[in-house]
């Protein structure tokens, strides 16, 4: 789509050379005429007029309007009194056809893609009144570059809400904003390198191909760490040498289950035995249903442990907002590393997001989505315990994915490309593991983006498929 210029004349990049001995005319003339040709100037294109171009140019008036006219008159532009100079349409070289997308087969029913919150329910009118609100209030001082910790002000509100909500304990002068979980994790395990750490452990399952390029941009080697009904094993972790650890201790990915106490405490002592440290990843502790809130690891050694945070699972990914929280010998490190990034995150964004939080809006917003997921949590339960009474589930007390358990016999990968044909997205535990092994044959299941009814449908589609082979 050509842009439409509101009563202002646009620029257009022509060069001539006075010395070449070509008429200007004749130059001015093959320029714009290459220009239409080449697709620079698309088909209803708006030109400057000719007393802009010609100021533009140093060229008398007159010869930019001989040269309209002669193109004009040769068909590759379009000129009606009281309008502007315009690219004819006849005039565009017609762009190479778009090959036809592949065959996807049959319409999804439902796709249970894990990690993403629902979308449709991003509460838009929210953000538009706290981006107004920011804008309106922000001083002109601070679009100017800022610090590259991020804004003072939702560092300040972040912090107080991660201390009254997630029990950690936040300061906003070692908090760093950052650009969603992987930026916050690039800045950790870079900060960590310079520190001197030389392997970093990650659970497994858990993230595999995440942790692993983290770690290798980092110059980092990264070691699986096995998970059990308890969450990561320590013991096996003291064993790998590691002086760093990526955890989700408040609801493990992908398995649910929350990092016993005994497990967090012991985690603590062999990060100080060690002078290791623990990253965690505190993705999606807001929505907890059977069980009382489970403090952030950060709470219990401030010191020890860079806690993760984002909005990428409570609003939505695409704002590419996050923080950490950093322990004080890692500050410095984490600051020049985002300095160099990008020199900070987009402040209207930082400043909208903090009127967001303090307004109470941001709150409101979580608990209407707890319902939500909630209701869907019930769903796929219930469904499941009707058409595939031999699935069991389990990781449901947070969150909005389960495990699904596979009855023994059954091919996971069979399964997810049989359900695929019937227009259901299902998702293997395979995935998440170093290994990639399908034994045992269990399906992560995300709910944070399929309706109630597609749930049931899409369950009751592969009904068969889930209950044996």
């Amino acid at each position: 789509m050509p842009v439409q210029w509101a009563g202002l004349s646009p620029e257009l990049l022509l060069t001539l050379d006075r010395e070449s001995g070509q008429r200007l005319s004749a130059q001015l003339e093959g320029q714009v005429r290459d220009a239409i040709r080449s697709g620079r100037l698309r088909a209803g294109e708006r030109l400057p007029s000719s007393r802009e171009l010609a100021r533009m140019l140093g060229l008398s008036r007159g010869l930019v309007q001989d040269c309209y006219a002669q193109l004009q008159a040769e068909g590759y532009l379009v000129t009606r009194v009281g309008s502007a100079t315009r690219v004819a349409a006849c005039a565009q070289v017609p762009e190479a056809p778009v090959p036809s997308p592949p065959d996807t087969g049959p319409r999804m029913i439902a796709d249970f893609r894990h990690g993403v919150p629902d979308l449709a329910s991003f509460p838009v009118s929210d953000w538009l009144w706290a981006t107004r609100e920011a804008a309106r209030r922000i001083p002109t001082a601070d679009l100017d570059y800022g610090d590259p910790q991020g804004s003072r002000a939702l560092r300040e509100v972040v912090a107080g809400y991660l201390g009254r909500v997630r029990g950690a304990a936040a300061d906003p002068a070692r908090t760093v904003v950052c650009s969603g979980y992987a930026q916050g994790l690039s800045l950790a395990l870079r900060a960590l390198a310079r520190a001197g750490v030389r392997v970093v452990a990650y659970e497994d399952p858990g993230g595999p191909a995440t942790a692993a390029a983290a770690a290798e941009a980092a110059g980092l080697t990264a070691v699986p760490v096995p998970v059990d009904e308890e969450g990561l094993d320590v013991g096996e972790l003291d064993a790998t040498g590691a002086r760093a650890v990526i955890v989700t201790p408040a609801h493990q990915w992908p398995t649910g289950v929350v990092l016993a106490p005994s497990r967090r405490h012991a985690l603590i002592a062999w990060a100080a035995r060690r002078d290791a440290y623990v990253v965690e990843d505190d993705y999606d502790a807001e929505f907890r249903y059977d069980r009382e809130p489970v403090g952030a690891l950060q709470g219990l050694a401030a010191d020890r442990v860079i806690s993760i945070g984002t909005v990428s699972k409570s609003l939505a990914p695409a704002l590419r907002l996050g923080w950490l929280l950093c322990p004080p010998v890692l500050l410095e490190a984490v600051a020049d590393h985002k300095r160099v990034a990008d020199r900070g995150s987009p402040t209207l964004d930082q400043l909208a997001l903090a009127r967001l939080i303090e307004s109470g809006r941001y709150d409101r917003h979580l608990r209407r989505m707890r319902t939500v997921y909630a209701a869907r949590r019930a769903t796929l339960v219930s469904v499941l315990a009707e058409h595939a009474p031999a699935v069991r589930l389990s990781g449901l007390a947070a969150g909005f994915h389960a495990v699904a358990h596979l009855p023994d016999g059954a091919e996971e990968e069979t399964v997810v490309t049989r359900a695929r044909d019937r227009g259901v997205g299902l998702y293997g535990m395979s995935a998440c593991r170093t290994s990639r092994t399908a034994v045992p044959p269990q399906l992560v299941l995300g709910f944070g983006q399929v309706t109630d009814r597609a749930i049931t449908e899409g369950v009751a589609a592969v009904a068969d498929l889930l209950d044996g082979p």
